[in-house]
C-alpha cells in the first residue's frame, strides 16, 4: 500500500514537473486560458502530444473499465467528454501547421499523426468499449433521451461500426494500416502543394513588360522584390499576386508563365510531385470503403451526407449541369468575339480568359477591382463584417491585445452576447506569409461545451491571404476578398454562437454539405447599398460608395455565371470519379482527370497543368467525395437568404430563428430537420438559379 501511494505521489510530481517546463501541459493562466502562443516551443509538441495521449487513453480506459451497467451518461457522455487535453494540443498545433509552419513543425506532424490515428483506432476498434456503447444503442427506445442526446448516441454508434468496430480481428488490423498510412500521405501531400507555392517567383526587371497593371499590383510587386533584397518586380502564385496579373497583364508569354506555374503544382515529376499520392490515397480509401462493406468511397461517406449516396450527388451536378453548360458556352463565345475585335487571333487559353473576360467586364458594366478597392480598406471592412454580427445577433467585438497570438499579425477580439456576457474569442489573421498554406478557412484552437453546470466557450479563427498593404496605400480588398472575409466570419459565427452540450456535436461540427450554409448566406450581404453604407467609404475622401457602384457590382454579379457553375461543377466531377472507384486506380493521374470532367470544359487540354495535385480539399483535406457540398450550400443559401428579402436584410426575428436553429445548433440534429424549422420548407434549386439568372 505505501508502495503504490509512493507511486502515485511520484507521478502527481512528475507530471507537475512537465507541466512546468511544458506549456501545453499546463493550466494556461491567460485570458479566457487561451493558447500561451509566447511560451510555446516547437519541441514542446511531441512530449505534450504524449502526455495527452496517455491521459486520454486513461480516461477512456475508466469508461471501459466502469463496473456499472453500461447507460447514456456513464459510456456516451462519458466517452464525449474524453480527450481534453489532447483536443487542446492538436487544436493549437494543426492551425500551426496551416498558419504559421516551419520544417521542425512539419517533422514533428508527420510523427504525430500515426501516434493520434493509433489513438483513434484503439479507441473505435476496442471490443468492450463498443459492447458498451452498442449496450446503451440497444436500449435506445427505452432511454426517453433529447434530441441532442439522440444524435450523440446514434453518432458514436455508427461512428464506431465505419470505423471498423464490427470487422474481424485480422480487418480490424488492416484498417489500422489503412488509416496510418492515409493520415501520413494526406499531410505529405499538403506540405508538396505548400512547399511549391513558396518556391515559385517570377521576377521581372524590365517594367515595359508589365503593361496594364495597376500601380497597387506594380507597388505589391516591388514591395515583395525589396523584401527579398531583388531589384524590380517578383510576382508569386498566391492569390493577392496571381489575380491581378491573370487579370491586367498584357504580356501573355507572362501570363502563361504564371498560369503554368499556378497550375502545374505537385506535378512535374520531382521530389514535391504529388501523382503517386493521389493514387495510393484513393485506392487506400478504396480499400477502406471495401473492408468496411461499400463498394466504394463516396458510398461509405455519403452515408452520412444530406446526399446521401453518389445518385443524389450525381442528381444534384447533372441538374446544374444542364442549366450552366449552354449558358458557359456562350459566355466564352461573347469573350472570344470581345478579344477578335481588339485584335486577338489565337485560340483563348486560359491564361487568356481572365484578362479577356475582364476586359469585357469593365466594357459592360464599367466596372473593375480598382474601382472598388478605394472603398474597402480592411479595417473598415472588419468593422462593417462584426457590425452586422452585432446588427443581426446582437453581439459585440472588442480587441484584447493580452491574448498571446501565433504571430504579431495576429488580432484576437473577446466577442460578448447581447447581454455583455463573454461568447467566444476571435483571431483574424489577414495576410500571406511563407509559412501560410494558401486560401481561406475558419477553424477553433478550442470547440465549446457544457459540463458540470459550465458552458466552456470556444476560441475561433479565421485565416486569410489577402492584399497587403503597401508604403503608400492601407490594405485595400478586392470585392471578391470582401466575399471570402464574410464567408469564412459566417464560419466563425458558427463556431462562436455554438450552444451544444457536447464538443462532438457543437459549431462546424455539422454534415460536410450542410456547413457552407452559414459561410455562404453571409455573402448575400456583401452586394446591398443598405449593407455596404455603413462601412464602404473612400480610404482618401470619406464619401460613402456611390449608388452607382452597388448598381454595377450587383448587374456584374451574374457576369460569367454559367463558366463559374461549369467550373465549379468540374470540380465536383473530379472528385466524385475519384471516389467512385470500384477498381484499384493502375492509371495516369492527368489523362484520370481529363476523362472525370471532360465534358465541362470549354478550353483546350493544357498537358503541364494538373488539378489533382494540388486538391487540397479533396487530399489534404475533409472534402472527398463532399465537394459537391458548396454547390447544395448555395442552393441552401440562396434559399435561405430569400426569407431575408422578403422579410427584410436585419430583421431581428428571421436573423434569431437562423441563430436558433442553424447556428447554435450545430450538428445536434439532422440538418433538414433543423433547416426546415428555420426556413418552414426544404429548399429547391429555383432561388439559386433565379438568383444567378439561368432561370
Amino acid at each position: 500500500m505505501k508502495t503504490r501511494l509512493f507511486l502515485i505521489l511520484f507521478l502527481m510530481n512528475l507530471n507537475m514537473v512537465n507541466a512546468q517546463k511544458n506549456p501545453l501541459l499546463g493550466e494556461f493562466k491567460t485570458p479566457h486560458q487561451t493558447a500561451p502562443f509566447a511560451e510555446i516551443k516547437s519541441e514542446h509538441f511531441l512530449p505534450a502530444f504524449k502526455e495527452a495521449i496517455n491521459q486520454g487513453e486513461a480516461e477512456v480506459k475508466a469508461v471501459i473499465e466502469n463496473a456499472a451497467e453500461p447507460t447514456f451518461e456513464n459510456t456516451i457522455a462519458a466517452l464525449d467528454r474524453t480527450g481534453k487535453l489532447l483536443n487542446r494540443t492538436a487544436g493549437i498545433f494543426f492551425n500551426l501547421i496551416n498558419a504559421e509552419t516551419n520544417d521542425e513543425l512539419q517533422k514533428i506532424a508527420q510523427e504525430v499523426s500515426p501516434m493520434l490515428t493509433k489513438y483513434q483506432n484503439d479507441i473505435t476498434l476496442n471490443p468492450v468499449l463498443f459492447a458498451r456503447i452498442k449496450s446503451v444503442y440497444d436500449k435506445k427506445e427505452e432511454l426517453n433521451l433529447n434530441a441532442e442526446d439522440e444524435t450523440l448516441l446514434e453518432n458514436t454508434y455508427l461512428t464506431f461500426v465505419r470505423q471498423g468496430a464490427n470487422l474481424s480481428e485480422a480487418d480490424k488490423e488492416k484498417f489500422r494500416e489503412i488509416s496510418t498510412e492515409l493520415a501520413k500521405l494526406t499531410l505529405t501531400f499538403g506540405e508538396n502543394v505548400l512547399k511549391e507555392t513558396n518556391s515559385y517567383e517570377m521576377h521581372v526587371t524590365d517594367k515595359s513588360r508589365l503593361g496594364g497593371l495597376p500601380e497597387s499590383a506594380l507597388e505589391a510587386a516591388a514591395a515583395k522584390a525589396k523584401g527579398k533584397k531583388k531589384e524590380g518586380w517578383v510576382f508569386d502564385v498566391t492569390m493577392p499576386s496571381y489575380l491581378p496579373f491573370m487579370k491586367y497583364a498584357e504580356d501573355r508569354e507572362l501570363r502563361k508563365e504564371l498560369y503554368l506555374a499556378y497550375a502545374s503544382k505537385s506535378f512535374k515529376e520531382d521530389e514535391l510531385d504529388n501523382q503517386d499520392n493521389v493514387k495510393r490515397i484513393v485506392n487506400l480509401r478504396l480499400e477502406m470503403g471495401k473492408l468496411l462493406g461499400y463498394n466504394n468511397y463516396a458510398d461509405y461517406v455519403l452515408e452520412r451526407r444530406m446526399a446521401m449516396n453518389p445518385d443524389g450527388v450525381y442528381k444534384l451536378l447533372n441538374d446544374l449541369y444542364d442549366a450552366s453548360f449552354p449558358v458557359a458556352q456562350k459566355e466564352k463565345e461573347e469573350v472570344t468575339t470581345f478579344a477578335r475585335e481588339l485584335g486577338f487571333s489565337d485560340e483563348i487559353m486560359p491564361w487568356d480568359w481572365t484578362y479577356y473576360s475582364e476586359r469585357l467586364k469593365v466594357e459592360k458594366f464599367n466596372l473593375d477591382d480598382e474601382m472598388l478597392k478605394p472603398y474597402f480598406e480592411l479595417d473598415k471592412v472588419v468593422d462593417g463584417v462584426f457590425g452586422l454580427a452585432t446588427e443581426l445577433f446582437g453581439i459585440t467585438f472588442r480587441p484584447n491585445k493580452n491574448i498571446p497570438v501565433y504571430h504579431e499579425e495576429v488580432v484576437p477580439y473577446d466577442v460578448y452576447d447581447e447581454n455583455g456576457h463573454f461568447l467566444s474569442v476571435l483571431y483574424t489573421d489577414f495576410h500571406p506569409r511563407p509559412g501560410k498554406q494558401g486560401g481561406a478557412w475558419m477553424n477553433d484552437f478550442k470547440g465549446q461545451w457544457k459540463e458540470n453546470g459550465t458552458d466552456s466557450r470556444p476560441h475561433i479563427t479565421i485565416v486569410m491571404n489577402f492584399t497587403r498593404p503597401t508604403e503608400t496605400k492601407p490594405a485595400l480588398l478586392t470585392f471578391t476578398e470582401v466575399e471570402t472575409f464574410m464567408h469564412e466570419f459566417g464560419h466563425a459565427l458558427h463556431g462562436m454562437l455554438a450552444n451544444s452540450t457536447y464538443s462532438s456535436l457543437s459549431g462546424t461540427n455539422v454534415y460536410r454539405d450542410f456547413v457552407e450554409l452559414p459561410s455562404q448566406i453571409m455573402e448575400n450581404w456583401a452586394v446591398e447599398k443598405e449593407f455596404l453604407d455603413r462601412f464602404a467609404t473612400h480610404y482618401q475622401t470619406g464619401e460613402k460608395i456611390p449608388v452607382e457602384l452597388v448598381e454595377k457590382i450587383k448587374a456584374s454579379q451574374n457576369y460569367l455565371a454559367g463558366y463559374l457553375s461549369v467550373r465549379q461543377l468540374s470540380f465536383g466531377y473530379l472528385d466524385m470519379a475519384w471516389h467512385t472507384l470500384e477498381k484499384p486506380f493502375q492509371g495516369e493521374v492527368k489523362q484520370f482527370e481529363e476523362t472525370a470532367w471532360r465534358k465541362t470544359q470549354i478550353f483546350p487540354v493544357i498537358n503541364k497543368a494538373c488539378m489533382s495535385t494540388q486538391f487540397g480539399h479533396l487530399f489534404a483535406g475533409g472534402y472527398a467525395a463532399g465537394y459537391y457540398g458548396y454547390k447544395w450550400a448555395e442552393v441552401l443559401d440562396a434559399d435561405a437568404f430569400s426569407l431575408f428579402k422578403e422579410k427584410g436584410l436585419f430583421n431581428k426575428e428571421v436573423a434569431a430563428s437562423f441563430r436558433k436553429n442553424i447556428l447554435e445548433k450545430g450538428g445536434t440534429e439532422h440538418p433538414m430537420i433543423l433547416y426546415k424549422r428555420f426556413r418552414g420548407q426544404e429548399p429547391n434549386v429555383d432561388a439559386l438559379l433565379e438568383r444567378s439568372g439561368m432561370k
